[in-house]
């Protein structure tokens, strides 16, 4: 699974700020729409339902906010690393500093466990947490994270 092809480099951002859970979504879907050419309101009421069925904070910082979108052909992603972590009612009550986007057609929701599943062997790599969080710039987050070494 290339996750370049699914997460490009200007759709990774460092340093969002957001309160809660529901306005960092609210965040999330305006970058979103923008990077993708959606629909704004159509991308927040998604993730929205989504959340609603459960918390999408995996745990140890990280948040996978995903929903499926009418019209989409292949699933595609943002990456962010917020400014200060945001509570997502995670599983190990750990606030979230990591979120990535994923957004996929109705009928591609195999497609998405394929990449939920690329990012999390990619996270679980040896330094590549640490390192992601010690990125400065959107540009070095992307490269830590792509990077096959650290």
């Amino acid at each position: 699974m290339d996750l370049s092809t699914i997460i490009l480099p200007e759709h990774v951002f460092v340093g969002l700020s957001a309160p809660t859970k529901w306005r960092a979504l609210q965040l999330l879907s305006s970058k979103a729409a923008h990077c993708l050419g959606l629909d704004e309101a159509t991308v927040l009421q998604a993730l929205e339902g989504r959340e609603n069925l459960g918390t999408t904070g995996i745990g140890n910082g990280i948040a996978v906010p995903h929903a499926a979108i009418a019209g989409m052909t292949r699933p595609r992603g943002l990456m962010v690393r917020f400014g200060q972590p945001v509570d997502f009612q995670a599983i190990d009550d750990v606030p979230t500093d990591l979120a990535f986007v994923l957004l996929f057609g109705e009928n591609g929701r195999s497609e998405y466990l394929n990449v939920l599943a690329a990012i999390a062997r990619r996270l679980r790599a040896e330094g590549v947490l640490t390192a992601m969080r010690r990125a400065k710039t959107a540009d070095e987050l992307y490269s830590v994270f792509m990077s096959d070494s650290i």
